[in-house]
């Protein structure tokens, strides 16, 4: 157990948005993947290597193709609110989009989040 509220060692993700429509939907990742799941999110931005705090415009890649353009926040261990690393992707609110941007994190590492 490596986080302030006594969780696993694994990365979860999850929408941090209610569903509905909205202009800006935000997914968070948290675990020891997270910063490297950002990097493949958007390649060549280098995320895991910028200071803690600091947010991010990037292309989300799917393949080849730009699937949106979002702001990623990151928060470097220990300093946010689970004591892990932690990404918020902030992206357009579509539903299709959040479900991509969740199928990729999962795609790379992360587990989805139980309530």
């Amino acid at each position: 157990m490596n986080s302030v509220l006594g969780g696993w060692d694994d990365t979860i993700v999850a929408v941090a948005t209610p569903p509905g429509l909205g202009a800006i939907g935000v997914i968070r990742v948290s675990g020891n993947l997270a910063l490297t799941i950002a990097d493949k999110l958007a390649p060549g931005k280098n995320i895991s290597s910028r200071k803690s705090h600091t947010l991010h415009l990037s292309h989300i890649m799917q393949g080849a193709q730009v699937l949106d353009e979002a702001v990623i926040a990151i928060y470097k261990s220990p300093k946010s609110y689970t004591g892990e690393d932690v990404v918020e992707i902030s992206c357009h609110g579509s539903s299709y989009i959040l479900q991509e941007v969740l199928g990729l994190c999962i795609q790379y590492g992360a587990r989805q989040a139980h309530p």
